[in-house]
């Protein structure tokens, strides 16, 4: 009996849903915190504070 990997269940798809939306939730808080950092530090590491805010640098709901 294989399985059609189209065809999902229900459980599956809210776990999905669920993952994705704890990714988006890491990546705010990441950014957030990266926005701590001076503008020198973040330079040295790669990063632009305008990146960091378009990325995700807002304020929580909760």
């Amino acid at each position: 009996m294989g399985h059609n990997p189209a065809k999902r269940g229900f459980f599956r798809s809210a776990l999905d849903a669920m993952v994705a939306a704890r990714e988006q939730q890491a990546k705010r808080y990441v950014a957030n915190a990266l926005l701590a950092l001076d503008d020198d530090t973040l330079k040295a590491s790669g990063y632009s504070r305008a990146e960091l805010k378009r990325t995700g640098g807002v304020s929580y709901l909760f």
